[in-house]
């Protein structure tokens, strides 16, 4: 392993690290996934240089892109989706005729 390479292996474990901290102190919940997401990004990044490419594609694809996804449908559909400190509520029933107004 040459010196640079050294050196982005530990920029990327600090990356990484760091990332996961966040994912916990966050209070935000889209924060928290999107930290997650780093993670796993960081982590392909590091499969990379680790020379297994192989790895680094699955991480990537499941990692990133399936669990984020997986975790932010989760978060609007239990109601924990929150923009600027206000939570959105989702109703996914709704009773008949709410809403409607008859002219």
């Amino acid at each position: 392993m040459t010196q640079i390479e050294l050196w982005m292996v530990m920029l990327l474990a600090l990356m990484v690290l760091s990332a996961a901290v966040m994912v916990l102190l966050v209070k935000n919940h889209i924060a928290a996934v999107a930290a997650a997401s780093v993670v796993s990004l960081g982590l392909a990044l590091l499969f990379v240089l680790m020379r297994a490419p192989d790895v680094a594609m699955t991480e990537a694809a499941v990692g990133a892109g399936l669990s984020s996804l997986i975790l932010a449908l989760a978060l609007r559909r239990l109601g924990l989706w929150r923009v600027d400190g206000v939570k959105t509520q989702v109703n996914l029933i709704k009773a008949k005729g709410e809403g409607h107004q008859d002219a």
